[in-house]
């Protein structure tokens, strides 16, 4: 079988499931007999901000994939560039896919209603998920580009909090 992406996105990949999975099993074990967990009122509410934390990080995704996808001249692996991307969402934050992805966590643990996940788990792998972004991301991008990324860099935030920004980050597919 051909392997059509990098290894260090496969890594990255493996690593996120890993975290979701294993820290999903390691809340809900802990959380199984707690007064809370057994609240049915409390699911209900957690899950339905669950759903909306997860589309929220999957729109940001697709929306930040679309855009990256400019990026991409000739035959390469499949989630890599070969041109760096400024346009669109790319305008105003330098990271909008793994942004979103943070996310992740947060929506899995709200779906799941683990209160262990939502407060300790789900924080802490958000946090190790930006760590990978300062850490490898950007050192991948500023080795591949040079001074094209460093120039951008110094235009454009790794991460926009503006409303518009936001806003391009988590629209809607755009109907043709």
């Amino acid at each position: 079988m051909k392997l059509h992406t990098s290894i260090s996105v496969v890594i990255r990949i493996v690593l996120w499931l890993v975290m979701l999975i294993g820290g999903a099993a390691y809340s809900l074990m802990r959380d199984w007999y707690t007064p809370i967990f057994s609240n049915i009122l409390f699911h209900v509410i957690s899950a339905l901000f669950g759903i909306v934390v997860l589309k929220l990080a999957f729109r940001a995704a697709a929306n930040g994939g679309r855009e990256l996808t400019k990026g991409r001249i000739g035959d390469i692996p499949r989630l890599e560039t070969n041109r760096l991307v400024t346009t669109g969402i790319f305008s105003c934050m330098r990271h909008p896919m793994l942004f979103g992805l943070t996310l992740l966590p947060l929506g899995w643990a709200l779906l799941l209603g683990s209160p262990t996940f939502i407060t300790i788990v789900a924080p802490a792998e958000m946090l190790f998920i930006m760590l990978m972004v300062l850490i490898f991301e950007e050192m991948e991008v500023k080795r591949k580009f040079g001074e094209k990324y460093e120039a951008y860099k110094q235009e454009v935030p790794m991460v926009s909090f503006s409303k518009t920004c936001l806003k391009t980050l988590f629209r809607g597919k755009e109907k043709t």
